[in-house]
């Protein structure tokens, strides 16, 4: 069938080793099937980065059916992916692909990122300076420090920040101290859409399913080679970036390589990392009332008919 009305935002959302990539690539040969062109952009925060590969899960260029895929990587490892940064580069590549008369799919599980996207959300404002003291301050004293400045002067954004979480927290500071209401650290519970119409998809498994995947997946990223990977991403200076050297498995392969961490000691911090991000994935999803929940290999078509 013909594309009736404005293309379509899709967003394939959900924790991570749900099988949310499988569903975009079926959902897009499905709108495609039915006469309605669709691309795909990523919405995960670390595959946005040039060279990292295994370590994200990133389908290779040979398996993405053909399909035109948009924001992989699209930095390098010693650049910062700020989420206001990508709202604005993700906003202008769907404009671009509904331009063209295509539906846009959005996969991750980067809940902040999707987010600012599908939602109409304006960021506060930023300060260089101010920016950088607050990351040497950081780096010198650890998050706990901040965490307790933060908890201080803004107590309910404190209440939505992990505490380990040093970036956030950075953030949040740097907004109180211009003057400026954070945000909660979170997008409102009740946001308006950004783009009409869009549909959003969330991909489930049972807990105990979804951990052995995820503690399986964790030990093939070693086995596939991930030391090597982060070998040559080090060489081409991860560990000068702010972002892609703490990336959950490349953090811990950094340990491992500098012998801080045995690869035994590595991967068991790496799936409790990853079961703990999963687990944030889901809450951070599961708030938004649109979100239609579905299992991995859902038919595709279904979910067309529904749209």
């Amino acid at each position: 069938m013909a594309q009736a009305g404005p293309p379509r935002l899709w967003g394939v959302v959900g924790a991570t080793g749900t099988g949310k990539t499988a569903l975009s690539l079926d959902l897009a040969e499905a709108l495609i099937a039915s006469g309605v062109p669709a691309e795909i952009v990523n919405a995960d925060a670390m595959q946005l980065y040039r060279g990292m590969d295994i370590g994200t899960a990133k389908l290779p260029d040979a398996e993405r059916r053909g399909i035109r895929h948009h924001l992989f990587d699209a930095l390098d490892v010693t650049e910062d992916a700020a989420v206001a940064w990508y709202q604005d580069a993700a906003r202008r590549v769907i404009t671009e692909i509904h331009g063209r008369g295509s539906d846009a799919i959005l996969v991750g599980g980067s809940g902040l990122y999707v987010s600012s996207v599908v939602f109409d959300f304006r960021f506060p404002p930023h300060d260089v300076a101010l920016r950088a003291g607050l990351e040497a301050e950081l780096e010198a004293q650890g998050p706990g420090v901040l965490f307790a400045r933060l908890r201080a002067v803004d107590p309910v954004t404190a209440a939505r920040v992990d505490p380990k979480n040093g970036r956030r927290i950075v953030r949040a500071l740097e907004v109180l101290a211009q003057g400026a209401p954070t945000h909660g650290a979170a997008l409102p519970d009740e946001p308006v859409l950004w783009h009409d119409p869009t549909t959003l998809i969330g991909v489930s498994l049972p807990r105990d399913e979804l951990v052995a995947r995820l503690d399986v997946r964790v030990e093939r990223m070693w086995q596939d080679g991930l030391l090597d990977e982060v070998a040559a991403l080090r060489d081409a200076g991860l560990e000068d970036g702010v972002t892609a050297r703490r990336a959950i498995g490349y953090a811990q392969a950094l340990a491992q390589l500098d012998g801080r961490q045995t690869e035994r000691e590595a991967i068991a911090e790496t799936q409790a990392l990853t079961r703990r991000y999963a687990r944030r994935q889901v809450s951070w999803f599961k708030r938004y009332d649109a979100v239609r929940w579905v299992e991995p290999g859902h038919p595709p078509a279904d979910l067309i008919d529904l749209a």
